[in-house]
């Protein structure tokens, strides 16, 4: 029976791992199998190759490859940085970040919190910016890290992290960023930046799950969070997963290649499929401001729906799509990211995720605009929902200190 179509919107959940990926994977799959710690030629043939992909992956971000440490995912890398910060220098006590950041770090700060560290959210604007005045006044001479995401995964808003990177040096705060979902969609130059720490993560930017890398800038102390091994120079114990890793290396080469096409091609998809759904079904908006943005990222608020009611549909009619972070599915409450803009748990709740990337055609976009029209119209002939109202944003920060204060989430 032939398989019915898949039409895939959802890119910043994960992507399809590129043939020429999984062409240079393979290879250590079968073939050299060896340990890379091992003493022997076999073992050293696949350090070498290990190496090689640790160069590709630094030239993604203009970083020397000794600045490089592979780790499991982009989860993995955001914790070993704030955690290190943290650790090596014990008198700060005080994380700041953003209360739009992605779940892996509004946990872990969440957990910091529980262990007697001061966690401030700082808030975003209605269109989803940061406030830098704001942010420069909430560092204090105790704040051990700031985390600011380079872009926002539902969004697709894209912070001034040079600003940002600047902003603390001149406090002399460690400054990490969580580039998981810009990598192979914006230039990234940690050189010109000037961050401290910096993550990705390889499934981001069409190579396999389950292996990210951590940027630690150079002299910079660093404190492993997954201690074992000699591995990655001490930085991160365990068993390299040495096929992924060097999946990545080649994923970077081409995300290097292919950023025009994901600034000009796929920008141009992702804009005629919004202003196509903003023209042609009522009552809808986008969120986020319009620019700078993430050129494959839409997020759009239907209102009068439910954004699950409007995804089970579109699977069933093939089409891929989601309501936030994947790492959030599953969750009764509002998109942290759009209630932190302001937006009602109304309307939070019918936002839908549209996020395209460099397998997408035409043929997809008009697929889906000819779905999604009659799918909304259906679904609010039959909706008991009264119209979704915008709150107003927050504009001062806020710091939790015990359980009665505001969360992130």
């Amino acid at each position: 029976m032939r398989q019915r179509k898949t039409y895939y919107f959802d890119n910043n959940a994960t992507t399809r791992v590129a043939p020429e990926v999984v062409d240079a994977m393979v290879p250590f799959l079968s073939e050299y199998w060896g340990n890379p710690s091992s003493a022997y030629s076999f073992g050293n043939q696949v350090a070498k190759h290990i190496e090689e992909a640790r160069s590709k992956v630094a030239a993604l971000i203009n970083a020397d490859p000794r600045e490089v440490v592979f780790t499991s995912c982009g989860t993995e890398s955001n914790n070993s940085a704030i955690h290190s910060a943290l650790v090596s220098n014990p008198n700060k006590r005080h994380f700041l970040t953003t209360a739009v950041e992605h779940s892996a770090n509004i946990n872990f700060a969440q957990f910091l919190k529980k262990s007697g560290h001061e966690v401030t959210f700082l808030p975003v604007e209605s269109d989803g910016s940061l406030d830098l005045h704001l942010l420069e006044k909430s560092i204090r001479p105790d704040t051990g890290v700031v985390s600011v995401m380079w872009a926002n995964n539902e969004t697709g808003v894209v912070f001034p992290i040079e600003e940002i990177a600047a902003l603390c040096r001149s406090k002399g705060v460690l400054f990490h960023t969580d580039a998981v979902q810009a990598a192979g969609k914006l230039p990234l130059d940690v050189k010109t930046v000037g961050v401290d720490f910096l993550s990705l993560s390889a499934h981001k930017l069409h190579a396999s799950k389950g292996v990210g890398l951590l940027y630690i800038k150079r002299r910079t102390k660093f404190q492993p969070y997954i201690i074992g091994g000699h591995q990655e120079r001490g930085r991160r114990g365990g068993t390299e997963n040495v096929a992924s890793i060097i999946g990545f290396g080649r994923a970077a080469e081409l995300a290097m290649d292919r950023m025009d096409d994901e600034d000009r091609r796929v920008r141009g998809l992702r804009d005629r499929l919004e202003n196509n759904l903003l023209k042609t079904i009522p009552n809808t908006v986008r969120n986020g401001a319009k620019e700078p943005r993430l050129p494959n990222t839409s997020s759009i608020a239907f209102d009068f729906v439910e954004a699950e009611a409007i995804l089970m549909l579109l699977d069933q009619a093939g089409v891929c799509a989601s309501s936030g972070s994947a790492c959030t599915t599953g969750s009764l409450d509002p998109s942290h990211v759009l209630t932190a803009m302001g937006l009602s748990p109304m309307r939070a709740r019918g936002c839908v995720r549209f996020s395209l990337g460099f397998y997408n055609t035409e043929e997809d976009v008009d697929y889906l605009l000819k779905q999604l029209p009659p799918i909304i119209e259906k679904l609010r002939a039959v909706s008991p929902l009264p119209p979704g109202h915008v709150g107003k944003p927050k504009h001062e920060a806020i710091t939790t200190r015990s359980q009665h204060e505001h969360t992130a989430n």
